[in-house]
């Protein structure tokens, strides 16, 4: 947190004890209370500890909770360092590594050896026990705490040092302390830390060591986690991003675990009529690090339960509580957050137990927009949770321990189980990695972000599907689920500079299917979203007819059956589970954008396609042209649907009401007559979904030439029109849009169409009602543009792809009219 320390570069090594820069005096003290300590004592007690002391100061106050403790300061470590004259030999050392860094790892060791192997003073350990007294009180047995390393340099906006130094958990009594303690002073010169300074060109001088100390907080006996107060993928600033799992959190800060990741909307956090959780996912938890009986080993590792690894970590209330707290942390610093927290199993009690800077995404800037896309197709061979943007094409290079590390080659892919610090050497030298288990908050993730690295993260089955050599492609080019692609497919990087996007008059938005990539576009200057295609999210999230779901104890296919169990684990409603991924699904689209308009299509599924869907066999009948068939409007009304659009209803409802999310627009599509425009009015409002209530509008899509022919009847019923080019164009000009040997005729350009056109944005200008497109002609065709926006359309959207092209044409044509 403290500036006193830079990173600068290491042309001349010095000695490391004297001519300190911000060195302590002797008369300062060797133990001090946290509660005493703030964010601008770094250089006395390292950048963990002072912003401990920074939350107690200024944050307990406000209601956060953080366990008290007292710090072993940097002055003490450099006093322990000079009673035990070990300044010649580190110094002597360090000069090697700097002279030869193939030395790293018999440098370390001999440093760490020395330093295990030295006198605590006797002033400093009766110092520590007394602190230590005053923690365990009028206990009987001692207290349990956490000794944690604090760098002096560490927590800075320009680099974190996660991880490179250590952390002892449960630690009991008076010797076991004292040891720590000594283990904590000694772990500044672990293999990693000594490379990360390197890496981060920071000089040896820099760097001295404290040590905190601070109450155990019962976690083994329920769960705890990380947290950040921004998107670590998209540097998205408006979402707090929360990981748990049950046990001591060091099994997610080192990405043992594939844990629970909840997302929640910042902006509506102070507002208590809603509960802004965009997202919940039940991760696999599948171990937990709790106490152990052992004084030789505080901790273990152990399975978790069945019944705890399909369960939530965290209630509701409690993941609303935590993303305040990340709030009102990230306002006292002002900026972006990187946090630790834990429940006390015992009390129920939420802690913050650590805060330091983001300091990857936080540190971007928003002038230019890379982007990455694929130019081939490959098989899939796993995926996971992407880190970062980029794509990657090299060799496979498997790695089973820490201990192999050495055998790992530079400039291929990493592929291992998990990483923890020890490996942050090595990950320097991958051009991608792809790990079994942890979440986007482990260490893999948070190393891999930190180095600009594409990395798969919790892909389950990499070590066993990846072989040792094998040329792969890491994609994390498409949304926040990466994929490795066997062999190399040739990828393409485009870089887009945001400050030169024109400003139009006519709003360009933004057509939008896929959740999982809608914060990559937060930066866009786009007007709002002009199309969700809810059944992209029912196809991607849910795979299941709603049918299915409602009637479940009916699917008599076993297999549709079984992958419905499976599917839903965890809901005691099957239908709940619909309910809850389709609002998931909207809501984050909806987030990325707000508080502009965001307008969700409703479904508009063919029989076909819901027959495609897992279970949906048995509720579709066959059609000889379903393009023109039972769809889009006819549905939500129809007895035979009307349960299962009232699921869409109900994650509508949701994602307005609950979550808060009042941008969602509604989209009618395929609305054939005014009768079954009416109907479905009529079914949303039985529903919940009333127009106008709560500044809920309702769009049709013009798509249908009835819809053109009686726009005026139509804008009675609806606040807006949107045309969906591809549908018009089908049958305006008698054309089945699926037919390849029409292929040819088949052209939104045509005269016909384009009539069609003109006369609806004639028809909704005379009863004051805006129309957009969100067919794909504007997206492929810039002339079709500019005929859209001389004809004085009010909105085009587009794929993001083709944003900044048709803004271009946008500002082209509007400059023409002037």
């Amino acid at each position: 947190m403290s500036s006193a320390y830079s990173a600068t570069p290491q042309k001349n090594f010095k000695n490391t004890f004297d001519d300190q820069p911000g060195r302590i005096e002797s008369q300062e003290p060797l133990i001090i209370s946290l509660s005493k300590v703030t964010r601008r004592d770094g250089n006395r007690v390292g950048g963990k500890n002072a912003s401990l002391g920074e939350l107690l100061k200024s944050l307990a106050p406000k209601g956060i909770r953080i366990p008290d403790g007292f710090a072993i300061t940097s002055n003490a470590y450099r006093a322990f360092i000079r009673e035990n004259e070990l300044e010649a030999l580190i110094n002597d050392q360090l000069a090697r590594f700097h002279e030869n860094p193939d030395t790293l790892q018999e440098v370390g060791l001999a440093i760490r050896e020395k330093i295990l192997a030295a006198n605590l003073s006797e002033e400093l350990k009766s110092e520590i026990l007394s602190a230590y007294g005053r923690m365990t009180g009028d206990d009987l047995a001692p207290a349990s705490v956490a000794v944690r390393s604090s760098a002096t340099a560490e927590d800075l906006p320009e680099a974190s040092f996660a991880g490179q130094l250590e952390t002892f958990l449960n630690i009991t009594g008076a010797d076991t302390l004292l040891d720590a303690c000594r283990k904590c002073f000694a772990s500044l010169f672990t293999d990693r830390a000594i490379s990360y300074r390197r890496h981060k060109r920071f000089t040896e001088t820099d760097i001295a060591v404290s040590v905190g100390v601070q109450r155990m907080v019962r976690s083994d006996k329920a769960c705890s986690g990380v947290m950040f107060s921004i998107d670590t993928e998209t540097g998205f600033p408006n979402v707090i991003l929360i990981n748990s799992a049950w046990g001591l959190g060091e099994t997610v800060v080192q990405g043992i675990v594939d844990p629970d990741e909840f997302e929640i909307f910042k902006p509506l956090l102070l507002n208590e009529s809603v509960r802004p959780i965009l997202s919940k996912r039940c991760g696999a938890k599948a171990e937990k690090l709790i106490y152990s009986d052992r004084e030789d080993t505080p901790t273990k590792l152990i399975a978790t339960s069945m019944s705890d690894r399909t369960k939530l970590t965290l209630t509701d209330p409690e993941i609303l509580t935590l993303a305040r707290w990340a709030a009102l942390i990230e306002d006292h610093y002002g900026q972006p957050m990187d946090m630790e927290w834990a429940k006390d199993g015992e009390t129920g009690d939420l802690f913050v137990v650590q805060a330091r800077p983001e300091t990857v995404e936080s540190r971007k800037t928003g002038g230019m927009l890379r982007r990455y896309r694929l130019k081939g197709e490959g098989e899939k061979l796993t995926h996971g949770l992407a880190v970062g943007d980029a794509i990657a094409s090299a060799v496979v290079n498997r790695i089973d321990s820490a201990e192999n590390i050495k055998d790992f080659k530079e400039g291929s892919i990493l592929v291992t189980r998990s990483t923890d610090p020890d490996w942050a050497p090595v990950m320097k030298k991958a051009a991608a990695i792809v790990t079994d288990h942890g979440g986007r908050t482990s260490h893999a993730a948070i190393v891999s972000r930190e180095l600009g690295l594409p990395a798969v993260i919790g892909a389950e089955n990499a070590t066993e599907v990846l072989s040792d050599g094998q040329t792969v492609t890491v994609s994390c080019a498409e949304g926040s689920t990466g994929v490795v692609y066997d062999g190399a497919i040739e990828f393409e990087v485009e870089e887009v500079d945001l400050s030169s996007i024109p400003n139009t008059r006519t709003e360009v938005m933004l057509n939008l299917a896929q959740p999982s990539g809608a914060f990559r576009w937060w930066r866009f200057p786009a007007d709002g979203v002009g199309l969700v295609r809810i059944e992209f999210i029912i196809s991607n999230l849910i795979k299941v007819h709603p049918m299915a779901l409602l009637n479940f104890g009916e699917v008599k296919d076993k297999s549709a059956r079984a992958e419905i169990d499976s599917l839903t684990a965890g809901y005691a409603n099957k239908s709940d589970f619909f309910v809850d991924r389709l609002a998931q699904g909207v809501a984050r689209i909806a987030a990325a954008f707000f508080p502009k308009p965001v307008i969700v299509r409703l479904s508009d599924f063919k029989t076909n396609e819901y027959a495609g869907l897992i279970g949906g066999a048995q509720f579709e009948t066959r059609e000889d042209n379903p393009m023109i068939g039972w769809r889009g409007a006819s549905r939500y009304y129809d007895e035979s649907y009307r349960a299962a659009f009232a699921l869409e209803c109900a994650s509508i409802t949701r994602v307005r009401n609950e979550i808060g999310l009042t941008n969602v627009k509604l989209m009618i599509p395929f609305c054939r007559t005014l009768e079954e425009a009416d109907k479905v009015i009529n079914e949303l409002s039985e529903n919940g979904l009333v127009r106008g209530e709560n500044a809920l509008e309702i769009y049709v899509m013009a798509e249908v030439p009835s819809n053109v022919f009686l726009a005026e009847k139509f804008a009675e019923r609806f606040d807006g029109f949107s045309i969906g080019s591809n549908d018009l164009t089908q049958l305006t000009l008698g054309i089945d849009r699926d037919s390849e040997r029409l292929q040819p005729l088949f052209d939104e350009r045509n005269e016909a169409v384009k009539t069609a056109i003109e006369s609806l944005l004639k028809k909704a200008k005379a009863t004051n009602t805006p129309v957009g497109i969100c067919g794909e002609a504007p997206s492929n065709y810039p002339e079709f543009t500019q005929f859209l926006v001389s004809q004085g359309i009010n909105s085009i959207s587009v794929s993001p792809d083709s944003f900044v092209t048709a803004k271009d044409a946008v500002a082209r044509t509007e400059a023409d009219q002037q």
